[in-house]
């Protein structure tokens, strides 16, 4: 599970864009964009940040304690946070969560005709009580962007898996749950996909990724 938060308005951005583009392509990974808004005073305002993006960035590093706030930043596992643009770096960490099995909570997805069904199973292994909350998260498959101004002026740039909205659908405390969610009516332009994800939370602050599943794009 790889989180980039990044910036229509940073100029050390575009690299680390590109390369949340190549793991999308990769297959085996969640991989999400959070465009954030603390740089749009620069002279550029990001077309596709939002507030509550950037209060999941402050609120990874609160939850961390070393209130380490900047882009482009990687966030792996709900847990490490690299530099977005650290290829080997985000590589190694991504094989060592492949070797712990990180992820360890299996989740079922059915996007049948009437809506969302999201099933999860107990726990595995009891190891004290679990609190964990699922996300729904909505995202452009990709987007293209031409820069008007700041310190990216003429440059356009894609983004992969560009985060629309993120929304909390139920909780899960180690006990086997269904979640359903109606199909969303009316219209829904652009490529949309979404993902679920369960992830520890302690106080209100998340923690780590226990699973992560794509959705197939529909009108969720």
């Amino acid at each position: 599970m790889v989180e980039l938060f990044t910036s229509q308005g940073c100029a050390n951005c575009p690299p680390a864009d590109a390369l949340l583009t190549e793991l999308t392509r990769r297959g085996d990974l969640v991989t999400l964009t959070f465009p954030v808004d603390y740089w749009d005073y620069l002279g550029w305002k990001d077309t596709a940040a939002k507030p509550e993006f950037t209060a999941r960035q402050k609120a990874y590093a609160a939850r961390r304690g070393d209130h380490d706030v900047y882009t482009p930043q990687v966030v792996v596992d709900g847990e490490t946070r690299l530099v977005g643009s650290d290829r080997d770096g985000i590589h190694r960490e991504i094989e060592r969560g492949e070797g712990d099995g990180t992820l360890g909570v299996a989740v079922d997805l059915d996007a049948g005709g009437d809506g969302l069904r999201v099933r999860l199973p107990e726990a595995a292994t009891p190891g004290g009580p679990v609190h964990a909350t699922v996300w729904l998260v909505r995202f452009e498959e990709s987007r293209t962007v031409t820069i008007g101004r700041g310190e990216n002026t003429g440059r356009t740039l894609t983004y992969s898996h560009l985060v629309r909205s993120l929304q909390p659908i139920g909780m899960w405390k180690g006990k086997a749950v269904t979640i359903e969610l109606p199909r969303q009516e009316g219209p829904t332009p652009g490529d949309v996909g979404c993902a679920v994800l369960v992830q520890s939370d302690k106080d209100g602050l998340p923690g780590r990724i226990l699973g992560a599943r794509l959705c197939t794009p529909a009108k969720i």
